[in-house]
């Protein structure tokens, strides 16, 4: 199986498991309304948030059209991410695109079909929050950055063609 596909299978999964988080968590679980809480562990929460901006709240939508401007500029990032995603060979370069791309759709979907993206998952030590209420998309997409990121600065990949072949073949 190409690196492609298993990327695209991987997004598509995640996407789905986004998916089903949010309403197992709204749905059966019943945690729909702000401040809904289900004490999971000491340090783990399921707390149901709405999310009108993006990353850590940033660009709050608080109109129909700055709704609909942040739908249409995920659309685009994914489009990108998407583009990106299919030209990589590489599995350790398609992976991460498509734990970023998979995250997305489900954030997307979210917000055309609620307005908001739903979050629920809270990570805490005390009263100690070192992140903000999160879904499995968002993870996701952190993931796959920190993955890109950590690739750019610290792996070289080896060249496709070894240098002493290359300058045979000049002579």
């Amino acid at each position: 199986m190409s690196a492609r596909l298993i990327g695209a299978v991987l997004a598509f999964a995640l996407f789905a498991a986004d998916q089903a988080a949010k309403w197992y968590v709204t749905g059966p679980l019943g945690i729909d309304q702000l401040g809904d809480v289900h004490y999971v562990l000491p340090f783990f929460d399921l707390r149901f948030t709405q999310n009108f901006g993006i990353s850590m709240g940033m660009f709050q939508a608080t109109s129909d059209t700055a709704r609909w401007l942040l739908v249409a500029l995920t659309c685009g990032i994914a489009v990108v991410v998407t583009v990106w995603m299919l030209r990589e060979k590489k599995l350790a370069d398609v992976l991460p695109l498509s734990l970023i791309l998979g995250g997305a759709l489900g954030n997307i979907r979210d917000r055309v079909q609620l307005g908001y993206v739903v979050d629920y998952a809270d990570l805490h030590f005390g009263a100690f929050r070192p992140f903000f209420i999160f879904n499995l998309a968002d993870a996701a997409i952190s993931i796959g950055v920190a993955i890109m990121l950590a690739r750019a600065l610290f792996v070289r990949d080896k060249p496709d063609q070894p240098a002493d072949q290359s300058a045979e073949t000049i002579r």
